[in-house]
């Protein structure tokens, strides 16, 4: 069954997004990024190639020719995938299929209303006798 990580009061959401991609990545996962549309799956991609600012995060889009061998995929749709590893949702809603993967990552932002969207998706993985984790991002640490 799909683990379940919530990771809240993030200040920047796309900031811890790549933290916590570059930890899977240093644990030898997958991960696959949902965008809830082009615009944030866009700034996702611009950020991992500056982030961290010594290394790289080799990543691509999903639908790339050369997603089947690259660590980290991005897109708005998590249906046709070559793996499933991680789940890293940037997105309000569940994610259709985040049930194949091995782990979900939710990250949840400062305001009210991304605070609100993650309380129903816990309340959906709660519900369903998923096992889930929450983090405090308080701190300033991912």
């Amino acid at each position: 069954m799909t683990r379940v990580d919530f990771y809240h009061d993030a200040e920047d959401r796309l900031q811890v997004a790549c933290r916590l991609v570059a930890k899977a990545i240093g644990q030898k996962l997958r991960v696959f990024i949902y965008a809830p549309d082009g615009e944030t799956a866009r700034a996702m991609d611009r950020l991992l190639w500056t982030t961290p600012a010594v290394g790289f995060l080799p990543h691509c889009m999903a639908h790339d020719k050369l997603a089947a061998e690259t660590p980290v995929l991005i897109g708005t749709d998590d249906e046709t995938l070559p793996h499933d590893d991680v789940l890293l949702n940037l997105g309000t809603d569940r994610p259709a299929h985040f049930a194949r993967f091995g782990r979900l990552v939710e990250i949840v932002g400062r305001d009210e209303a991304d605070r609100a969207a993650a309380r129903e998706r816990f309340k959906f993985y709660r519900e369903r006798g998923y096992q889930i984790y929450t983090h405090s991002l308080g701190d300033g640490n991912g």
